[in-house]
């Protein structure tokens, strides 16, 4: 088994809480983290049609059968359960005593802010880190093979076709989740939806364009995107606010959870396609976006990263937000550097006066570089240096 970045984190919040509620996407190890970190605790998955309707009818009783420690896997199941957790953990104040897991934020979330505020912490997994990988021995021997694999754990423990296993993943995880939290009456459109979202993923999210090519309300679009960022399957990027008497624009980028997912979307049938695909550049960066995300969830923080983008048209890909000042952070695909690959950095440093932090490049190459004005990070140094760059080290 891949040893996961976030126990220590999760092991220190069941110490402090009486609830501790892990949430991310399907297949993204929670179970497999759980069941791993707290041995002792009693079991129940509420994907199970008898259990849950044990848990939705007599939810004393169900909560009763446990004893002192339980595990509840995929409890937005049955939500309900959280207005009766607040009883039993008041009263028997112990810490560690109710490990959830869960499929969708929106459910989860309300439930914990509603039934357990001040008595539960929560804790995002998404798929495995370059550096979980790496700590494993598992790191795939080339980019383009990273990409095409993406990071889901079934994929690289038990070593799937990721073809295969993500088509099956759309069929039974995506499409029966995201119907469950939106009311989707034609499925052919909102498949179509999704293989249009990974083909803008990198890009501005303009929710107009988007519905006009699927042929949706702008509305529907809205609460399509919003239904994906529920399950973790995407996530908006925010443009950082202080303008330094530039206008900015005010609008996010979508980027994919996993690149992987992204690439079976986009119809990618091998690793080679991607070395000429004309999406290879965007594919990238949302790979490395999503691994500067994970450094900070996986330390138990909150995402400090944005993007900064001028209407002139002057961006820098990733910007990570630390008290002092910040770091800025440029993606290239290519092998080698290009002679202006920092150009934008250097141009937003000079706008913002000589904010304090390091600047960074992360490339599709292999040579690490330290140049006198940033830090040259070939793809694979991104598994020891994620940390370094978010601030989470």
């Amino acid at each position: 088994m891949v040893e996961r970045s976030i126990t220590p984190e999760l092991l220190d919040l069941a110490d402090n809480y009486p609830v501790v509620a892990v949430v991310g996407p399907r297949q993204s190890g929670k179970t497999t983290l759980c069941r791993a970190a707290f041995p002792d605790h009693a079991y129940a998955s509420l994907e199970d049609p008898d259990v849950r309707r044990f848990a939705v009818d007599d939810p004393r009783g169900f909560l009763d059968q446990f004893g002192e420690r339980a595990l509840l896997d995929e409890v937005q199941r049955a939500p309900e359960l959280l207005s009766f957790l607040q009883g039993i953990v008041d009263e028997q104040k112990a810490m560690g005593q109710f490990i959830l897991t869960g499929s969708s934020n929106l459910d989860v979330m309300a439930g914990v802010t509603q039934s357990l505020a001040g008595r539960a912490a929560l804790v995002e997994l998404l798929p495995f880190s370059l550096a979980e990988l790496d700590h494993a021995g598992k790191t795939p021997e080339t980019l383009e093979s990273l990409m095409f694999q993406g990071l889901y754990p079934p994929i690289h423990d038990r070593e799937l076709e990721p073809s295969r296993w993500y088509a099956n993943y759309v069929r039974t995880y995506v499409e029966r989740d995201v119907r469950q939290l939106i009311n989707i009456q034609d499925l052919n459109t909102f498949q179509d939806f999704l293989r249009l979202c990974a083909g803008r993923t990198g890009q501005l999210l303009n929710l107009s364009s988007l519905a006009g090519d699927v042929g949706i309300t702008h509305n529907t679009a809205k609460a399509w995107i919003s239904a994906l960022e529920a399950s973790f399957l995407v996530h908006r990027l925010r443009p950082y606010r202080a303008n330094f008497g530039m206008r900015l624009l005010k609008t996010a980028k979508l980027y994919f959870v996993d690149v992987g997912l992204a690439c079976r979307l986009l119809g990618i049938e091998n690793p080679e396609q991607l070395r000429t695909h004309p999406l290879r550049g965007a594919l990238f960066e949302t790979w490395v976006i999503s691994e500067l995300i994970k450094a900070r969830l996986n330390r138990g923080r909150r995402s400090n990263l944005y993007f900064w983008r001028d209407r002139r048209g002057l961006e820098v890909d990733a910007l990570i937000d630390h008290a002092e000042g910040f770091s800025l952070v440029e993606i290239k695909s290519g092998k080698t550097v290009p002679a202006n690959a920092l150009k934008n950095v250097r141009a937003l440093r000079e706008l913002s006066d000589g904010t304090p932090g390091d600047n960074w490049m992360v490339y599709g190459g292999d040579r690490h570089q330290q140049r006198s004005d940033a830090t040259i990070l070939g793809w694979r140094d991104l598994a020891a240096r994620a940390d370094a760059i978010t601030g989470s080290s």
